[in-house]
């Protein structure tokens, strides 16, 4: 007998572990108080009876609830219901970190070394040779990215770290009585800001203002993180001898970031802001490297007696002394007898001197430092104070390498045809406009950064829309023509994005490394070739099904292509945090690549409310990272590169046929006569593009009358807060339909780890949908046939999927996430009938004035925060 809704909701919250449930309890406890005190109970009683209604599953009884409130109330409502799911959030969270924190405590190796197990299974599997092959080459580079799909204002943030830091301390064994409830009395505190602060952000951030915000999750996490995730797999590998030798594993982080240097579509982002987002990352890792050795060296105090220094070391102090003998004085005094504590010290002085341009006295370049570091290093060692030389300083060498002094390479993105206009511009030897003078100016900054930082700190310049070779040659031309041939290092990245540039990528890359200065570069950075793929926009214009066949397929011959021409290609994958923008779970979707087209390397972007959900939380953040990395090793060995070869080939007429029946039922609806205009009216995209997310405009032109001019992420965000998440599931139903062969497809859900992947991340689309909700939205746009059209697909792709994985209802097989699903939903419910009424109102009320469109605008936008942190998830 299948469950009812509120059946399989008794259930989830049965299953619930009691510590998060105490957590929840608790906060929604000081969240009503909160309430009462600001409102009285007739508010809190309000809250409770739409929640009531909505897990009941009473949706009409909801909507009349709703209506019934005048606006006031509506919007508290709703601003409860967001706070509320805040808290949740940052409870699960809590709770997750929690868990890796006690399975570490406990040892237990599914956690402590994930890792390092997938090098033991390769080492079995294919010997050490292989496996030490694989990590000498190992690279994950993740690409930081302000795409607005952070609906969380930066105080709403922040708020959020405080109540968190104060959960945290409840669980502290040794709190006492007292501590607990001083405890309490500081959560209603914040509580209290948080339900008084805002949601809705009065003004757009400026780019600058999103790095600055990426900042916080490198200090944060990141700075730390990366050396700890080297430190537990060195501690795996290496046994008893770890922290007394050098480290096996060479540092295969490294952080990239468009923030600041993505301009395409983005007029906000010029030469100037590129040349400042560098530097508030080189301030804030000079800061982090600074704050790190000065530690290191006051806590290293070793004795000239015990621990005598080299040469080197000495002869570093005393160039020193020549430049600043007060300074070394000073040190001396208060570290005497302690060379190898001076240097440091010394190294903490000369990296405050970098930071403010001192370039007398400051490093020029972090290969400078990190020599110092490497020479401190072999001294300690040559003195017989290896665990000195491989423990904390091994740390700090690790963070050096892995952040360099430019924290993260700045990466430049712009279209392809804005290159061609100003290339035209250029050799037409007239004036030139003001978009072809900004192209300029970005080049001549790429080669003053270079020039400052080296060329990792800025060197690839993605050209999104790239058709045909000339796409790439146009930047290399540019830079001659802006910098007179004054030096500068560039690898030039194609993007391809729609389907059909995907089906003529390795025509155009034949044709791009018959290029001169593509020639000149893979001969100088060892045949290395990046290519990047766009995961949007093909989904967008071919569906979610065809446009992951087609990626696989890209991928497929993209890597032929590299090993014919001996090429150690580099796949970057601009994957969304939605799934309809390649969202999910990146180390299975590692696991589901074309074979040989990871190689030991993945690189991919993290977007929006993806950044802090991945690396926000330490614990977390070292899982994700030991996770990616664990998969991209398992998908370059021999036996995951034959499983998917073996896969692709034998389900090759299955992808044909769902390929072909899914782009037909999604052509079917997205070109349907007067689509767009109609997906404008059921969601809320216009009302989107006034909310201030991000510094980068909602759409490519001035009004919506095609896909073309809609951008992916507001395309994805729409759907998903009418509750329709189309984007990762339509046409999927069609295409099962089609194969028709419910074993055959079970089959390749065993077999096919791309199927596999697109299947999982289509139930959980399924399972962040509500057919009665959705039904509600599509009413607005008075168009039956493509209501009935979405209602009967969805009806489809539900019942087929449910098939396939040989299930009652969604996510059975998940119990984590099905019971983390069930619990939101009605919560979620809640605010989609608050944006019904808003969304309702200004679609059919002609009668309404500027002050009432205005406050229902609002009201609607505190319900999109609202669902998007329920959903935990925009665009």
């Amino acid at each position: 007998m299948t469950e009812t809704g509120s059946e399989t909701r008794t259930r989830a919250r049965f299953e619930v572990p009691e510590e998060l449930r105490a957590d929840v309890r608790l906060l929604g406890e000081i969240l009503g108080k909160v309430l009462v005190e600001y409102a009285g109970q007739p508010l809190l009683d309000d809250v409770e009876k739409l929640r009531e209604l909505t897990i009941a599953g009473d949706g009409a009884a909801a909507e009349e609830l709703v209506a019934s409130w005048p606006h006031e109330r509506a919007e508290d409502v709703a601003r409860a219901f967001t706070c509320y799911f805040h808290l949740t959030n940052l409870s699960e969270e809590l709770h997750r970190a929690r868990v890796l924190r006690e399975r570490d405590r406990a040892g237990s190796e599914a956690v402590v070394s994930e890792l390092a197990q997938a090098v033991e299974q390769i080492t079995r599997d294919s010997g050490e040779q292989q496996a030490r092959a694989l990590l000498n080459g190992l690279e994950f580079r993740p690409v930081l990215t302000a795409h607005p799909t952070e609906a969380r204002r930066r105080a709403v943030l922040a708020t959020i770290r405080r109540i968190t830091s104060l959960l945290d301390e409840r669980h502290d064994p040794r709190a006492g009585d007292s501590d607990l409830a001083e405890n309490r009395r500081r959560l209603i505190e914040q509580v209290d800001v948080l339900w008084r602060t805002s949601q809705l952000r009065t003004s757009r951030p400026t780019p600058l203002d999103e790095v600055r915000s990426a900042m916080a999750v490198f200090e944060e996490t990141l700075f730390d993180v990366v050396g700890n995730v080297y430190r537990r797999l060195d501690d795996a590998l290496a046994g008893d001898a770890a922290g007394t030798r050098t480290p096996v594993v060479a540092p295969f982080v490294h952080l990239g970031s468009w923030i600041g240097g993505d301009r395409d579509g983005n007029p906000n982002v010029t030469a100037a802001i590129t040349r400042e987002a560098m530097q508030i990352q080189a301030d804030h890792v000079l800061q982090a490297l600074e704050r790190a050795t000065e530690a290191l060296g006051r806590s290293l105090t070793l004795d000239a007696a015990t621990t005598p220094p080299s040469a080197p070391v000495r002869r570093i102090l005393e160039d020193a002394r020549a430049v600043n003998p007060e300074l070394i004085a000073d040190i001396e005094t208060r570290s005497p007898a302690e060379p190898h504590r001076q240097l440091l010290l010394l190294a903490a002085r000369r990296l405050a001197a970098t930071r403010s341009r001192d370039a007398d006295f400051g490093y020029p370049r972090s290969a400078d430092f990190l020599h110092e570091l490497k020479v401190l290093q072999d001294s300690l060692v040559t003195a017989g104070a290896p665990r000195q030389a491989f423990g904390e300083l091994q740390q700090l060498i690790w963070q050096v390498n892995s952040f360099g002094f430019h924290l993260a390479e700045l990466e430049i993105r712009q279209h392809s045809s804005v290159h061609a206009k100003a290339l035209e511009e250029v050799l037409g030897g007239g004036e030139l406009s003001d978009q072809t003078e900004e192209v300029l100016a970005t080049l001549r900054v790429i080669a003053q950064i270079q020039q400052r930082f080296g060329p990792e700190a800025c060197r690839r310049y993605v050209v999104s829309f790239t058709r045909n070779a000339a796409d790439l040659a146009a930047v290399y031309e540019l830079a001659d023509a802006a910098l007179d041939g004054r030096p500068i290092e560039l690898d030039v990245v194609p993007l391809f994005e729609t389907g059909e540039d995907l089906q003529n990528s390795v025509e155009v890359l034949d044709n791009a490394i018959q290029l001169t200065r593509v020639r000149h570069r893979l001969t100088a950075n060892d045949r290395r070739f990046e290519v990047m793929l766009g995961y949007s926009d093909s989904a967008k214009d071919v569906g979610p099904v065809s446009a992951t066949l087609a990626l696989y397929d890209a991928q497929a011959r993209i890597t032929a292509w590299a090993q014919r021409n001996a090429i150690r290609l580099t796949l970057f994958h601009g994957r969304g945090g939605a799934l309809g923008r390649g969202g999910g779970p990146a180390n299975r979707a590692v696991l589901a690549q074309a074979p040989g087209s990871v190689a030991g390397r993945f690189k991919l972007t993290e977007q929006g409310e993806a950044i802090p959900a991945r690396y926000g939380n330490a614990p977390i953040a070292q899982r994700h990272i030991e996770q990616v990395t664990a998969a991209t090793l398992l998908a370059s060995t021999p036996a995951v590169e034959e499983r998917a070869a073996v896969a692709a080939d034998r389900f090759a007429v299955v992808e044909k046929t769902l390929d072909e029946a899914a782009r037909t039922a999604y052509h079917r609806l997205v070109k349907a006569d007067g689509f767009a205009e109609w997906f404008s009216t059921v969601t809320p995209l216009e009302e989107l593009g006034q909310l201030p997310l991000g510094s980068r405009p909602a759409r490519r032109g001035v009004a919506v009358s095609s896909l073309e001019d809609l951008r992916a992420i507001p395309w994805v965000f729409a759907w998903s807060q009418a509750r329709v998440n189309a984007p990762g599931w339509y046409g999927l139903g069609t295409a099962l339909a089609a194969v028709g062969d419910v074993e055959l497809l079970r089959d390749a859900n065993q077999n096919w780890p791309l199927f596999q992947v697109m299947l999982e991340n289509a139930e959980m689309s399924l399972a962040k949908t509500d057919r009665r909700i959705l039904g509600r939205y599509l009413e607005l746009g008075d168009r039956p046939e493509l209501t009935r059209q979405m209602l009967d697909e969805h009806e489809l792709t539900t019942e087929w999927v449910l098939k396939v994985l040989d299930q009652e209802r969604l996510l059975q097989g998940r119990r984590v996430l099905g019971r983390a699903v069930e619990l939101r939903n009605p919560y979620v419910d809640a605010l989609s009938y608050l944006q019904l009424r808003a969304l309702r109102t200004l679609r059919t009320d002609d009668s309404l004035d500027e002050q009432q469109i205005v406050r229902t605008r609002r009201l609607l936008l505190l319900t999109v925060s609202g669902v998007a942190a329920g959903l935990q998830n925009t665009g």
